[in-house]
C-alpha cells in the first residue's frame, strides 16, 4: 500500500506577517517557514497507519513549490517519511491547479490514499483536496478527525456542525484531514541528521504535462491592525450606555 501526503510550505502563522509594498505579497524576509499545520497532521496520520499495518506501507511526501521546499521536506523525511518528491513548479500554483498537479503525480505514483490538510493557514482556501477528488473520480472524505483502515476501505469519523458523522469509503481515495485527528510527532535529532542524507526526488513541472489554468488573482492584501482603546466606566450603566452606542455605530 502507498499513501501520499502532500504538503505545503508556509509562513509560520505565530509569527507577526506583514504585507510587501507592492500589496500582492507577504513579506517573507525574516519569517521562519514551515509545514502547513494541517499537511503536518495528515503525515503523522499516514506514519500512524503504516506503524499500525501488517502490510508493507509507503509513505511518501509531495511538495509543490517554486525554491526553498527542501527544509520542509526533509522534515517529513525525519518525521519518518519513506520518500519526498519536489515537484518545481514555474509560479505559485492556486488551489485548481494544485489538483491539476497532484493528480498528474497519482498517475505517475498510484497511491492507494492521498492523505492531506483539509487547508493551508495562509489562504484557507479548502479547495484542494475536494478538486482532486472530482478531477481523479475517487471518492472522498473531508474534516477527518478519526482515519481507520477496514480491509479494501477506510473508515472516517469527519467534523461537521451537527458532531462526528461517519462514513465508509472504498480505496483509492482522497482524505483531507481536521485539527483533532492527531498531535504531529516531533523529529528526534538522529533522524534529523539521517534526513539531511537521504535523496530527494526532484520532478520537472513540464514532466507532468499539466497546463496550468489560473482560476485566482491577487488584486491587493493589507495587513490588519487591531487599534484599542482602554475606557474605565464607574457602574453598570454606564456599561450599557457604552455598548448601547458601539452597537449604533457598526
Amino acid at each position: 500500500m502507498k499513501l501520499l501526503v502532500p504538503t505545503k510550505r508556509v509562513i509560520d502563522t505565530d509569527q507577526r506577517i506583514q504585507v510587501r509594498d507592492n500589496q500582492a505579497e507577504a513579506d517573507d524576509a525574516d519569517s521562519p517557514y514551515i509545514i502547513n499545520p494541517f499537511d503536518a497532521i495528515a503525515l503523522e496520520e499516514a506514519l500512524r497507519l503504516q506503524e499500525s499495518s501488517n502490510d508493507e506501507v509507503e509513505v511518501v511526501i509531495v511538495g509543490i513549490g517554486q525554491e526553498d521546499y527542501e527544509q520542509e521536506l526533509r522534515t517529513g523525511l525525519a518525521m519518518g517519511a519513506d520518500r519526498a518528491i519536489w515537484i518545481e513548479t514555474p509560479s505559485k500554483l492556486d488551489p485548481w491547479n494544485v489538483a491539476k498537479t497532484l493528480a498528474a503525480l497519482v498517475d505517475k505514483e498510484a497511491p492507494n490514499i492521498l492523505l492531506m490538510g483539509k487547508q493551508a493557514v495562509d489562504d484557507d482556501s479548502n479547495q484542494a483536496g475536494q478538486f482532486l477528488a472530482a478531477i481523479l473520480g475517487w471518492p472522498q472524505a473531508t474534516f477527518a478527525s478519526h482515519v481507520e483502515m477496514a480491509g479494501e476501505s477506510v473508515r472516517v469519523g469527519r467534523e461537521t456542525d451537527r458532531g462526528i458523522e461517519t462514513i465508509l469509503v472504498d480505496l483509492p481515495a482522497v482524505i483531507t484531514t481536521d485539527l483533532r485527528l492527531n498531535e504531529p510527532r516531533y523529529a528526534s535529532l538522529p533522524s534529523i541528521l539521517k534526513a539531511k542524507k537521504k535523496t530527494i526526488e526532484r520532478l520537472a513541472f513540464s514532466d507532468l504535462a499539466v497546463d496550468l489554468e489560473p482560476r485566482i488573482e491577487i488584486k491587493s492584501m493589507v495587513t490588519t491592525a487591531l487599534e484599542r482603546e482602554c475606557v474605565q466606566l464607574e457602574n453598570v450603566e454606564q456599561l450599557a450606555e457604552q455598548l448601547t452606542d458601539s452597537s449604533k455605530t457598526e
